[in-house]
């Protein structure tokens, strides 16, 4: 699977109403490091009144690796709008911390959703990313007189080798995007006469 993650760091400032709003993202993979990014901003901003937050802390589509708080607002106010807006754009293993110095002036239910809604929507547009590319790992056992025809089948569908040990016959360790995988494994199939086959390994 492809997904855009962070690049880097990025922060967004905005005062509304005398609010100061501070939108940080970054890239975090899994919960725990989220979690770990709104402590230390917490740690970082100890005199503000909120610090809300939202993550897609794993691939876009992981419902197990979503969270968000609204850190005191009103329930639905501030982590539901922030993590909708994280869904929309589609990045994985990113999280996004609002903090909230409090101006004396009230916002409203709405006020709140639109300031950390558009905080979160102007923070993505400063945000560099990267495509990461998830492989699985797979064993590979070829003949000496086979490893141009593998080297060259790795290359056109950029396959990662892991690992390489040579024996009487050569082990690979190689790590196949998902989406190369078929047409990689059938390629290897026809080229060696049937003589070449992929075997699954839990771990890379």
């Amino acid at each position: 699977m492809r997904y855009l993650i962070p690049e880097s760091a990025v922060e967004f400032s905005e005062e509304i109403k005398k609010s100061r709003f501070i939108t940080y993202l970054q890239a975090t993979s899994g919960i725990e490091q989220a979690k770990a990014f709104w402590q230390q901003l917490k740690q970082q901003h100890p005199s503000a009144r909120h610090h809300c937050w939202a993550a897609v802390a794993g691939r876009p589509n992981d419902s197990q690796q979503l969270g968000f708080s609204d850190d005191g607002e009103p329930s639905g106010t501030a982590g539901k709008p922030m993590l909708n807006v994280l869904l929309g754009s589609g990045i994985g293993e990113i999280s996004a911390v609002v903090v909230r110095y409090y101006g004396g002036i009230q916002l409203g239910t709405g006020g709140l959703v639109r300031a950390y809604g558009n905080g979160v929507q102007q923070a993505l547009k400063l945000l560099n990313t990267l495509e990461k590319i998830e492989r699985q790992a797979f064993a590979l056992r070829c003949d000496y007189e086979q490893i141009k025809l593998v080297q060259q089948l790795v290359k056109q569908y950029q396959v990662e080798i892991i690992e390489q040990q040579f024996a009487q016959r050569i082990a690979l360790r190689l790590a196949i995007d998902e989406e190369q995988f078929a047409e990689f494994s059938q390629a290897l199939y026809n080229r060696s006469g049937g003589s070449l086959t992929l075997t699954k390994i839990n771990r890379p």
